[in-house]
């Protein structure tokens, strides 16, 4: 099975969204609404359909059934070749799959106290969209609101300066999702985890404590996607350190795997707070050892290593220099970029590369060098993952009928 708009490719989040790290809040950022969802519906996937929080109080930013489900927008695309010819391709989301999907978004809320509440928001809405909607072509996806620690955090503390009481909080709210989730599941579906940013950090967390200890839950689990969260193996290895029974993916096809990296166009830079162990944002995610120990780099164009030509997906109306400005939710730029793992020093990450000439429009390291490509981890490969996930889900069938 492969998805039907994985030939296209997107753009850069909004820039609205505040992603780990980011160091900017544009214009509009705090133009969000502030009522959270009602309580309500019942304890099944038909029943809950009328609310986003459940009897136990988790309050759902995407779940089956959830009316105005940003998981569930649109999937509507424009090609755009380096001869400057379009083609458009119409999807509908949510098609039956038998596969779940587990999302937790990175930073992106303005709020100014330490932990943000559980109101849903533009901010978490537009991210679902930019990042979890194209794969509800290939599961059902669920994504837990959570007290995630903000960018004011960021900006006072620095990553890895991060008081340990907030990291906390932000992971035993996620916790408490996770385990809402599972009491509501249908008869053990298979799970694809999908993260970003400190949402990856947490949910490194939440794989090392609660599903690689677990065989049931190991067993369950398709592919864990950890974009932009520093999860670590040993030097030389594909398992150890962070997980010892969840390796990292080295062939496509392969379930039970995880797919890491963090992008950036050359070396991050020594004070990055991504790409090397036991630094920045492996302090978020609990990770704090280094010795013997490298943050894991899987390019979702190229799971058997090597070069890979990217498939990005971008919202089109966050993508400047497109005249006409296409029609549809998605723009996908085919052969602009490529990408390959590379390693210097103490550090590893995704390298990509673009081509020149093309008239189109390419991500820039718009928070500054230290943060790389990181506001476009997802987006720059978002149907290489589609792809992968389509892959691993019809391995898992095979295997699994």
């Amino acid at each position: 099975m492969t998805p039907r708009l994985a030939r296209l490719t997107a753009g850069p989040l909004p820039r609205r969204l505040v992603v780990l790290g980011s160091a900017v809040v544009a214009a509009g950022a705090l133009a969000v609404a502030t009522t959270p969802v009602t309580a309500g519906a019942g304890t099944t996937r038909t029943s809950r359909a009328e609310s986003g929080r459940t009897r136990t109080g988790t309050v759902w930013l995407c779940r089956p059934g959830l009316p105005h489900d940003p998981c569930t927008d649109p999937l509507t695309l424009t090609s755009v070749g380096a001869n400057g010819k379009r083609d458009v391709e119409t999807g509908a989301a949510s098609t039956p799959s038998g596969f779940d999907c587990f999302y937790v978004y990175p930073t992106v809320s303005s709020q100014t106290t330490l932990n943000t509440n559980l109101a849903v928001q533009a901010a978490e809405r537009d991210t679902a969209i930019a990042q979890a909607s194209p794969f509800s072509q290939l599961c059902d996806v669920w994504a837990p609101m959570y007290r995630q620690t903000t960018l004011d955090d960021i900006i006072k503390y620095g990553i890895a300066g991060m008081p340990r009481r907030a990291v906390l909080t932000a992971y035993h709210s996620l916790l408490a999702g996770w385990k809402d989730f599972l009491a509501h599941d249908d008869h053990g579906r298979p799970i694809i985890f999908i993260g970003h940013s400190q949402g990856a950090a947490m949910l490194i967390r939440l794989l090392h404590a609660q599903v690689d200890p677990d065989k049931s839950l190991r067993d369950r689990t398709v592919l864990a996607i950890l974009a932009g969260g520093n999860l670590q193996v040993p030097n030389g290895r594909l398992v150890g350190a962070t997980f010892h029974h969840l390796p990292l993916c080295d062939a496509v096809g392969e379930t039970g795997c995880a797919i890491a990296y963090s992008s950036f166009p050359s070396e991050p830079p020594a004070g990055s707070p991504f790409g090397r162990a036991g630094k920045g944002v492996s302090i978020q995610s609990g990770e704090t050892s280094s010795k013997g120990q490298r943050v894991a780099c899987v390019n979702p164009a190229a799971l058997a290593g090597g070069s890979g030509s990217l498939s990005p997906w971008f919202v089109s109306s966050q993508v400047p220099g497109l005249s006409p400005a296409p029609t549809t939710t998605w723009v996908t730029f085919p052969d602009l970029y490529t990408a390959r793992c590379a390693h210097e020093g103490d550090a590893t990450w995704l390298q990509v590369d673009h081509a020149s000439g093309t008239g189109r429009p390419v991500v820039t390291e718009q928070d500054g060098a230290a943060y790389g490509y990181h506001p476009d981890d997802v987006n720059l490969v978002l149907g290489n993952l589609l792809e992968d996930v389509a892959a691993a889900e019809a391995s898992y069938r095979q295997h699994h009928a």
